[in-house]
């Protein structure tokens, strides 16, 4: 009997021996369906497109604003022109250069035809 228990062990010790190498040999690999790849493939286009539209957009913002502060420089210089003119006109139009003038050209003063105006 001590050979038939033998064959029993061996038999026990191979069939441990194949269950182990079929639990190592057993690999599974997780599979992308095509599905799922054509989504993956447009969600990155989507991404890829709207990325490049920010850019261009903050781009063109940015020249906007670039244009809008040479706008304001140019008013604020127009405006200071302005001003200095009128104070040119305020300063030329006082009543003593006024009648300065007038007798240069020869107008005298005729008080009978001067009316007072308030």
């Amino acid at each position: 009997m001590s050979s038939i228990a033998k064959k029993i062990q061996e038999q026990q010790y191979e069939d441990q021996q194949q269950q182990q190498i079929h639990q190592t040999v057993v690999i599974r690999k997780a599979k992308i369906s095509i599905g799922e790849v054509i989504l993956l493939c447009a969600l990155a286009i989507m991404v890829t497109f709207l990325g490049v539209k920010i850019v261009s957009n903050q781009a063109a913002i940015y020249e906007t604003n670039k244009e809008i502060q040479q706008v304001e420089v140019s008013i604020d210089k127009q405006s200071k022109v302005n001003e200095d003119l009128k104070v040119q006109v305020d300063e030329l139009s006082t009543y003593e250069r006024i009648w300065k003038k007038a007798e240069e050209l020869g107008f005298k003063l005729n008080k009978n035809n001067v009316k007072g105006v308030q």
